[in-house]
């Protein structure tokens, strides 16, 4: 019995649309994450990317849980002494609510050169439109969580 690995050109790559209104965003991250990775596969081989495009629509409908909105911040740093941005994500779901659902969902990617790989197959819009028509995306649902809802 050998170990089946997936190659390069064995992979067959889909386009999948993810609606992210009224979704929770780590919910919506993992799921999205998955499809980048190509865990969803039965082809699935942790060192090759096997992953397929993830298209996220009306990024700035995601919901965040709890008190995220207000304590949870992005931050960044120039380099330089004194150089520490801070923005709250109250701030950031108004002006680029795209890199909330970006950085959530490449958190949860591997942090290597692989997981850069998967990641430029991430396109994220603020709305529901997209230019990928020609690509023939299929929606994606999310699966419902098995948990209380608040």
């Amino acid at each position: 019995m050998r170990t089946f690995m997936a190659k390069a050109q064995d992979i067959k790559r889909k386009w999948y649309i993810i609606d992210a209104a009224d979704k929770t965003l780590g919910r919506l991250a993992t799921e999205a994450a998955m499809i980048l990775r190509g865990k969803h596969k039965p082809i699935f081989t942790p060192h090759v990317d096997t992953g397929d495009h993830v298209i996220v629509i009306n990024a700035e409908k995601v919901h965040l849980t709890g008190r995220k909105l207000q304590q949870k911040e992005l931050i960044t740093h120039s380099g330089y002494p004194g150089g520490i941005k801070r923005t709250s994500y109250e701030i950031l779901i108004k002006s680029k609510p795209e890199k909330i659902v970006e950085k959530a969902i490449k958190g949860m990617l591997p942090h290597n050169s692989l997981g850069a790989d998967m990641y430029r197959k991430l396109k994220v819009y603020r709305g529901p439109q997209h230019p990928h028509q020609a690509q023939q995306p299929e929606v994606w649902e999310l699966q419902q969580s098995s948990g209380r809802e608040d």
